[in-house]
């Protein structure tokens, strides 16, 4: 397996007294491009030897899940690796099997599936905003894994992380997408009302790890109050549970443009419209 770093903490900033503190930009943005190249290596040996896996992220609303995909999605081919965030379900989804709609979106041969958020709606979310009734959830309990055993058996590569976060980091995202205008659409009223119910939350999340973290289908916990810290742990993480070889092609390069024989003469400029140069 190519090396990516595991175990090997940042430069700056590491635990203090006063606990964990940010990195610097330069210490992230180095170790970010160095594991993002990791990450091109591994989709082409997922590609290449026709892997399927799955990795889903779970966690309470502004821990950072969608930061950790973004960064993993950032440099990789779409049509490999896609993210997977469904909507509310519709009235037919609703009375189809629970694990339906997301096994409709497991992958082919050759691909990566990120699930923002998941089948593990039902035993947190829909559970704690009483979306789902206590019967569903305790069937949720039954099939969940199996069916990931099922996904196993199969030859889904698996992986779960659950993103931790406090109360007082979560309000401080909560008061800064409120204070920003580009981000104000990331918060709901939905947001605000499980803000106050954060010890349920809590008790559900233990729950669910109590049923579903298995030997087979682990759950892995990142520490995401510092957003940079967790985005390289994870994606650090992540790369040692795939082994995997570098197939990159050897760069090369590009020979003269080869041209036509007859010519092309370019059509004059004003007759076509473009877009004003603003900057």
């Amino acid at each position: 397996m190519s090396k990516n770093g595991s175990g090997k903490k940042a430069a700056a900033g590491d635990e203090t007294s006063g606990g964990p503190v940010k990195l610097d930009r330069k210490t992230y943005e180095t170790e970010l491009s160095r594991l993002q190249l990791e990450l091109v290596k591994l989709q082409e040996w997922v590609k290449q030897e026709g892997l399927r896996v799955v990795v889903v992220f779970e966690g309470r609303d502004a821990a950072g899940k969608g930061g950790v995909i973004k960064r993993i999605t950032e440099a990789l081919n779409p049509r490999i690796c896609r993210v997977v965030a469904l909507p509310v379900p519709t009235e037919r989804e609703a009375t189809q099997w629970y694990f339906q709609r997301y096994a409709a979106q497991l992958p082919a041969a050759g691909e990566i599936v990120l699930f923002d958020r998941s089948w593990y709606n039902r035993a947190v979310v829909e559970r704690v905003m009483g979306w789902a009734a206590a019967e569903q959830v305790q069937e949720f309990f039954r099939d969940c894994p199996e069916f990931e055993r099922m996904l196993k058996r199969s030859g889904i590569i698996l992986i779960k992380y659950w993103l931790s976060i406090s109360d007082e980091e979560q309000d401080r995202r909560f008061q800064d997408r409120i204070d920003d205008p580009m981000k104000s659409w990331k918060f709901s009223t939905i947001d605000l009302d499980g803000r106050d119910r954060w010890e349920e939350f809590s008790r559900a999340k233990d729950e669910m790890f109590k049923y579903t973290d298995t030997k087979e289908s682990p759950w892995w916990v990142v520490e995401g109050d510092v957003k940079k810290r967790a985005r390289l742990n994870c994606i650090s993480h992540l790369l040692t549970l795939i082994p995997y070889e570098d197939v990159l092609d050897e760069p090369f390069k590009l020979p003269p443009r080869k041209q036509s024989a007859e010519g092309y003469i370019r059509p004059p400029i004003d007759s076509q419209t473009y877009v004003p140069e603003v900057y």
